[in-house]
Protein backbone atom coordinates (compact mmCIF):
# COMPACT_ATOMS: atom_id res chain seq x y z
CA UNK A 1 0.00 0.00 0.00
CA UNK A 2 2.48 2.71 -0.95
CA UNK A 3 0.47 5.35 0.31
CA UNK A 4 2.01 9.01 0.64
CA UNK A 5 2.06 10.43 4.15
CA UNK A 6 3.77 13.40 5.51
CA UNK A 7 4.68 13.04 9.42
CA UNK A 8 5.65 16.03 10.80
CA UNK A 9 7.74 17.76 13.70
CA UNK A 10 9.72 14.15 13.04
CA UNK A 11 13.18 13.28 15.47
CA UNK A 12 15.68 10.59 14.27
CA UNK A 13 14.50 9.17 17.59
CA UNK A 14 11.23 7.89 16.12
CA UNK A 15 12.00 7.53 12.55
CA UNK A 16 13.62 4.28 12.76
CA UNK A 17 10.99 3.29 15.12
CA UNK A 18 8.49 3.96 12.29
CA UNK A 19 10.09 2.81 9.25
CA UNK A 20 10.42 -1.19 11.53
CA UNK A 21 6.89 -0.71 12.16
CA UNK A 22 5.69 0.49 8.58
CA UNK A 23 7.45 -2.93 7.59
CA UNK A 24 3.79 -4.43 7.50
CA UNK A 25 2.19 -1.80 5.47
CA UNK A 26 4.30 -0.31 2.88
CA UNK A 27 3.34 3.35 3.60
CA UNK A 28 5.62 6.30 1.77
CA UNK A 29 6.64 8.17 4.63
CA UNK A 30 7.72 11.81 4.13
CA UNK A 31 9.08 13.19 6.69
CA UNK A 32 9.05 17.19 7.81
CA UNK A 33 10.99 18.23 10.89
CA UNK A 34 9.01 21.24 10.60
CA UNK A 35 6.20 21.27 13.26
CA UNK A 36 2.90 21.61 11.70
CA UNK A 37 0.42 24.60 11.83
CA UNK A 38 -0.87 27.24 9.76
CA UNK A 39 1.93 28.52 8.29
CA UNK A 40 3.25 24.90 7.53
CA UNK A 41 0.19 23.41 6.67
CA UNK A 42 0.34 23.97 2.79
CA UNK A 43 3.75 21.50 2.67
CA UNK A 44 0.99 19.10 3.46
CA UNK A 45 -0.62 19.63 -0.34
CA UNK A 46 -0.87 16.10 -2.14
CA UNK A 47 -1.15 14.20 1.01
CA UNK A 48 -4.57 12.56 2.73
CA UNK A 49 -2.66 11.57 5.65
CA UNK A 50 -0.81 13.94 8.31
CA UNK A 51 0.94 12.82 11.48
CA UNK A 52 2.05 14.94 13.95
CA UNK A 53 3.20 15.41 17.33
CA UNK A 54 2.31 16.54 20.95
CA UNK A 55 3.86 20.14 20.17
CA UNK A 56 2.08 20.92 16.64
CA UNK A 57 -0.97 23.47 16.54
CA UNK A 58 -3.88 22.49 14.79
CA UNK A 59 -5.99 25.32 15.38
CA UNK A 60 -8.51 26.63 12.84
CA UNK A 61 -6.34 28.52 10.21
CA UNK A 62 -4.43 25.25 10.26
CA UNK A 63 -7.80 22.71 10.02
CA UNK A 64 -8.72 25.52 6.86
CA UNK A 65 -5.41 24.72 5.57
CA UNK A 66 -4.88 21.22 5.81
CA UNK A 67 -8.49 20.83 4.03
CA UNK A 68 -7.19 23.29 1.26
CA UNK A 69 -3.90 21.10 0.75
CA UNK A 70 -6.84 17.65 0.50
CA UNK A 71 -5.64 16.38 3.92
CA UNK A 72 -9.09 13.85 5.07
CA UNK A 73 -6.86 12.47 8.26
CA UNK A 74 -4.55 13.64 11.17
CA UNK A 75 -3.05 10.69 12.88
CA UNK A 76 -1.66 11.99 16.33
CA UNK A 77 0.85 9.91 17.29
CA UNK A 78 0.29 10.99 21.53
CA UNK A 79 -2.31 10.70 23.70
CA UNK A 80 -3.41 14.20 24.58
CA UNK A 81 -5.54 16.29 21.60
CA UNK A 82 -5.82 19.73 23.80
CA UNK A 83 -3.54 21.11 20.82
CA UNK A 84 -5.92 20.58 18.04
CA UNK A 85 -9.37 22.61 17.35
CA UNK A 86 -11.49 19.42 16.91
CA UNK A 87 -14.63 21.75 16.54
CA UNK A 88 -12.51 23.05 13.38
CA UNK A 89 -11.05 20.07 12.06
CA UNK A 90 -15.38 18.55 11.81
CA UNK A 91 -16.34 21.48 10.04
CA UNK A 92 -13.39 20.95 7.47
CA UNK A 93 -14.17 17.13 7.19
CA UNK A 94 -10.98 16.06 8.28
CA UNK A 95 -10.98 13.06 10.83
CA UNK A 96 -8.20 13.12 14.15
CA UNK A 97 -7.07 9.56 15.11
CA UNK A 98 -4.84 9.20 18.31
CA UNK A 99 -3.03 6.85 20.46
CA UNK A 100 -4.84 6.52 24.20
CA UNK A 101 -2.17 4.56 25.51
CA UNK A 102 1.22 3.43 24.27
CA UNK A 103 3.28 3.05 28.11
CA UNK A 104 1.79 4.26 31.04
CA UNK A 105 4.99 3.06 33.02
CA UNK A 106 7.64 5.02 31.02
CA UNK A 107 5.70 8.38 32.39
CA UNK A 108 5.19 7.38 35.62
CA UNK A 109 8.84 5.55 35.80
CA UNK A 110 10.19 9.00 34.41
CA UNK A 111 7.98 10.68 37.01
CA UNK A 112 9.80 8.25 40.30
CA UNK A 113 13.12 8.94 38.69
CA UNK A 114 12.59 12.89 38.94
CA UNK A 115 11.32 13.03 42.72
CA UNK A 116 14.67 10.26 43.36
CA UNK A 117 17.00 12.67 41.23
CA UNK A 118 15.40 15.78 43.26
CA UNK A 119 15.62 14.06 46.67
CA UNK A 120 18.97 12.84 46.46
CA UNK A 121 20.64 15.47 44.66
CA UNK A 122 21.85 12.82 42.00
CA UNK A 123 22.37 15.65 39.22
CA UNK A 124 24.09 17.57 41.21
CA UNK A 125 25.90 14.57 42.46
CA UNK A 126 27.08 13.98 39.16
CA UNK A 127 28.82 17.22 38.02
CA UNK A 128 30.66 17.63 41.34
CA UNK A 129 32.36 14.39 40.83
CA UNK A 130 33.04 15.20 37.01
CA UNK A 131 34.98 18.27 38.40
CA UNK A 132 36.43 15.46 41.02
CA UNK A 133 34.61 17.64 44.05
CA UNK A 134 33.63 14.72 46.17
CA UNK A 135 32.30 16.49 48.77
CA UNK A 136 29.11 15.53 50.22
CA UNK A 137 27.63 18.88 51.63
CA UNK A 138 24.36 20.11 50.28
CA UNK A 139 23.48 16.47 48.91
CA UNK A 140 21.62 15.35 52.11
CA UNK A 141 17.70 14.03 51.03
CA UNK A 142 15.51 11.97 52.80
CA UNK A 143 14.01 8.75 52.34
CA UNK A 144 10.69 8.32 50.80
CA UNK A 145 9.73 5.31 52.69
CA UNK A 146 6.99 6.21 54.96
CA UNK A 147 6.57 9.75 53.62
CA UNK A 148 3.31 10.85 51.86
CA UNK A 149 2.70 11.14 48.13
CA UNK A 150 -0.28 12.95 46.56
CA UNK A 151 -1.06 11.59 43.35
CA UNK A 152 -3.26 14.12 41.22
CA UNK A 153 -5.53 11.84 38.34
CA UNK A 154 -5.49 7.85 38.83
CA UNK A 155 -5.72 6.71 35.39
CA UNK A 156 -3.17 4.46 33.82
CA UNK A 157 -0.16 6.05 34.07
CA UNK A 158 -1.11 7.74 37.97
CA UNK A 159 -2.19 4.12 38.91
CA UNK A 160 0.91 2.81 37.62
CA UNK A 161 2.70 5.49 39.57
CA UNK A 162 0.51 4.97 42.08
CA UNK A 163 2.04 1.33 42.49
CA UNK A 164 5.26 2.22 41.93
CA UNK A 165 5.37 4.87 45.07
CA UNK A 166 3.47 2.32 47.35
CA UNK A 167 6.80 -0.32 46.46
CA UNK A 168 8.79 2.41 48.00
CA UNK A 169 6.86 2.33 51.07
CA UNK A 170 4.86 5.52 50.91
CA UNK A 171 1.82 6.35 52.10
CA UNK A 172 -0.29 7.40 48.88
CA UNK A 173 -3.25 9.86 48.53
CA UNK A 174 -5.19 10.51 45.59
CA UNK A 175 -7.61 12.95 43.91
CA UNK A 176 -9.48 11.86 41.11
CA UNK A 177 -13.72 12.02 40.65
CA UNK A 178 -13.67 8.95 38.98
CA UNK A 179 -12.04 6.81 41.75
CA UNK A 180 -10.06 3.63 40.65
CA UNK A 181 -11.77 0.14 42.35
CA UNK A 182 -8.44 -1.91 42.09
CA UNK A 183 -6.50 0.73 43.70
CA UNK A 184 -8.48 0.97 46.40
CA UNK A 185 -9.56 -2.91 47.11
CA UNK A 186 -5.68 -2.97 46.54
CA UNK A 187 -5.12 -0.66 49.50
CA UNK A 188 -2.56 0.90 47.13
CA UNK A 189 -4.19 5.00 47.76
CA UNK A 190 -6.79 6.48 50.02
CA UNK A 191 -8.72 9.25 48.14
CA UNK A 192 -9.16 12.33 49.32
CA UNK A 193 -10.28 15.76 48.12
CA UNK A 194 -7.60 17.86 46.13
CA UNK A 195 -6.98 20.49 49.00
CA UNK A 196 -5.85 18.18 51.09
CA UNK A 197 -3.75 16.27 49.19
CA UNK A 198 -1.62 19.62 48.28
CA UNK A 199 -1.86 20.20 52.50
CA UNK A 200 -0.62 16.49 53.34
CA UNK A 201 1.33 15.58 50.91
CA UNK A 202 5.34 15.61 50.89
CA UNK A 203 5.56 15.14 47.32
CA UNK A 204 2.76 16.21 44.62
CA UNK A 205 2.60 14.27 41.04
CA UNK A 206 0.32 15.50 38.62
CA UNK A 207 -1.24 13.27 36.35
CA UNK A 208 -4.20 14.78 34.73
CA UNK A 209 -5.09 16.00 31.36
CA UNK A 210 -5.29 19.63 30.67
CA UNK A 211 -8.62 20.67 30.12
CA UNK A 212 -10.68 23.71 31.27
CA UNK A 213 -10.79 23.12 34.46
CA UNK A 214 -7.29 21.52 35.43
CA UNK A 215 -5.83 24.75 33.55
CA UNK A 216 -3.51 26.23 36.25
CA UNK A 217 -4.96 23.89 38.65
CA UNK A 218 -1.47 24.47 40.67
CA UNK A 219 -1.41 28.32 41.54
CA UNK A 220 -0.84 29.89 43.94
CA UNK A 221 -3.25 29.33 46.22
CA UNK A 222 -2.28 25.35 45.79
CA UNK A 223 1.07 26.23 46.25
CA UNK A 224 0.20 28.05 49.64
CA UNK A 225 -1.31 24.83 50.77
CA UNK A 226 1.52 22.65 50.31
CA UNK A 227 4.26 22.10 52.83
CA UNK A 228 7.08 23.83 52.90
CA UNK A 229 9.16 21.26 52.55
CA UNK A 230 7.12 19.54 49.49
CA UNK A 231 8.31 18.67 46.11
CA UNK A 232 5.85 18.94 42.91
CA UNK A 233 6.39 16.71 40.34
CA UNK A 234 4.67 17.19 36.57
CA UNK A 235 5.29 14.86 33.79
CA UNK A 236 1.53 15.60 32.31
CA UNK A 237 0.90 19.10 30.73
CA UNK A 238 2.88 21.98 31.11
CA UNK A 239 -0.23 23.94 31.83
CA UNK A 240 -1.53 22.29 35.13
CA UNK A 241 0.81 24.68 36.50
CA UNK A 242 0.95 28.34 36.55
CA UNK A 243 4.95 29.19 35.75
CA UNK A 244 4.72 32.42 37.47
CA UNK A 245 3.15 31.58 40.99
CA UNK A 246 5.64 28.38 41.22
CA UNK A 247 8.55 30.49 40.52
CA UNK A 248 7.05 33.28 43.64
CA UNK A 249 6.60 29.69 45.62
CA UNK A 250 10.11 28.71 44.76
CA UNK A 251 11.34 31.88 45.95
CA UNK A 252 9.52 32.33 49.40
CA UNK A 253 10.52 28.74 50.08
CA UNK A 254 6.78 28.11 50.36
CA UNK A 255 7.49 24.62 48.82
CA UNK A 256 10.89 22.66 48.50
CA UNK A 257 11.60 21.96 44.77
CA UNK A 258 10.21 21.07 41.59
CA UNK A 259 10.83 18.33 38.92
CA UNK A 260 9.49 19.35 35.58
CA UNK A 261 9.14 17.46 32.70
CA UNK A 262 6.80 19.40 31.03
CA UNK A 263 6.84 23.78 30.55
CA UNK A 264 3.39 25.46 29.54
CA UNK A 265 5.15 27.30 26.77
CA UNK A 266 7.44 24.25 25.68
CA UNK A 267 6.67 24.93 21.78
CA UNK A 268 9.59 26.21 20.10
CA UNK A 269 11.38 24.88 22.33
CA UNK A 270 11.94 21.42 23.59
CA UNK A 271 12.65 18.98 21.12
CA UNK A 272 15.03 21.23 19.70
CA UNK A 273 18.79 21.61 20.37
CA UNK A 274 19.27 25.69 20.92
CA UNK A 275 22.44 25.23 22.88
CA UNK A 276 24.02 27.93 19.84
CA UNK A 277 21.06 30.32 20.88
CA UNK A 278 20.35 32.48 23.54
CA UNK A 279 16.84 31.53 25.30
CA UNK A 280 14.15 34.11 24.65
CA UNK A 281 11.61 32.77 27.16
CA UNK A 282 12.26 34.55 30.13
CA UNK A 283 10.20 32.58 32.87
CA UNK A 284 11.61 29.18 31.50
CA UNK A 285 15.30 30.85 31.83
CA UNK A 286 14.51 31.59 35.41
CA UNK A 287 13.32 28.22 36.32
CA UNK A 288 16.60 26.64 35.40
CA UNK A 289 18.18 29.16 37.45
CA UNK A 290 16.84 27.60 40.54
CA UNK A 291 19.33 24.78 42.01
CA UNK A 292 16.43 23.36 43.42
CA UNK A 293 14.68 22.47 40.23
CA UNK A 294 14.86 19.20 37.65
CA UNK A 295 13.87 19.89 34.20
CA UNK A 296 13.83 17.28 31.41
CA UNK A 297 12.88 17.88 28.30
CA UNK A 298 9.28 16.11 28.01
CA UNK A 299 11.37 12.71 27.92
CA UNK A 300 8.87 11.02 30.00
CA UNK A 301 7.08 9.08 27.24
CA UNK A 302 11.26 8.36 25.97
CA UNK A 303 11.44 4.17 26.04
CA UNK A 304 11.50 1.40 23.96
CA UNK A 305 8.39 -0.08 24.57
CA UNK A 306 6.89 3.33 24.11
CA UNK A 307 8.09 4.19 21.12
CA UNK A 308 7.41 0.94 19.36
CA UNK A 309 3.97 1.11 20.69
CA UNK A 310 2.97 4.84 19.36
CA UNK A 311 4.45 4.29 15.74
CA UNK A 312 2.38 0.92 16.15
CA UNK A 313 -0.95 2.20 17.23
CA UNK A 314 -0.80 5.61 15.11
CA UNK A 315 0.15 2.87 11.83
CA UNK A 316 -2.87 0.72 12.38
CA UNK A 317 -5.47 4.10 12.93
CA UNK A 318 -4.08 5.26 9.74
CA UNK A 319 -4.23 1.31 8.06
CA UNK A 320 -8.20 1.55 9.11
CA UNK A 321 -8.65 4.59 8.11
CA UNK A 322 -7.54 3.88 4.42
CA UNK A 323 -9.45 0.60 4.60
CA UNK A 324 -12.74 2.66 5.87
CA UNK A 325 -12.73 0.30 9.08
CA UNK A 326 -14.48 1.56 12.16
CA UNK A 327 -11.88 4.05 13.93
CA UNK A 328 -11.32 3.15 17.39
CA UNK A 329 -9.45 5.60 18.41
CA UNK A 330 -11.21 8.90 17.04
CA UNK A 331 -11.28 11.83 18.69
CA UNK A 332 -15.01 13.74 17.75
CA UNK A 333 -15.75 17.21 18.98
CA UNK A 334 -17.85 16.13 21.53
CA UNK A 335 -14.78 15.05 23.40
CA UNK A 336 -13.30 18.50 23.36
CA UNK A 337 -11.24 19.14 26.53
CA UNK A 338 -9.41 22.44 25.54
CA UNK A 339 -9.90 23.64 22.44
CA UNK A 340 -6.96 25.20 20.62
CA UNK A 341 -6.63 28.65 20.81
CA UNK A 342 -8.42 29.36 23.95
CA UNK A 343 -6.95 32.14 25.60
CA UNK A 344 -7.65 30.43 29.14
CA UNK A 345 -6.35 27.02 27.82
CA UNK A 346 -3.26 27.11 26.27
CA UNK A 347 -2.02 23.56 25.46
Amino acid sequence: MNIPIAIFNTHAFERAVFDVQNSQYGFSFHYFEACLNADTAPMANGFEVVCCFVNDRLDEACAERLADAGVKLVALRCAGFNQVDLRAMERCGIRVVRVPAYSPYAIAEHAMGLILSLNRKIHHAYWRVKQLNFALDGLVGFDLHGKTLGVVGTGKIGAAFARIAKGFGCRVLASDPHKNAELVEGKVVEYVVLDELFAQSDIVSLHIPLTPDSYHLVNARSLELMKTDALLINTSRGALVDSHALIQALKSGAIAGAGLDVYEEEAGIFFEDLSDRVLQDDTLARLMTFPNVLITAHQGFLTQQALANIASTTLANINGFLKGAPLENEVLAKHVLCRAGDATCKP
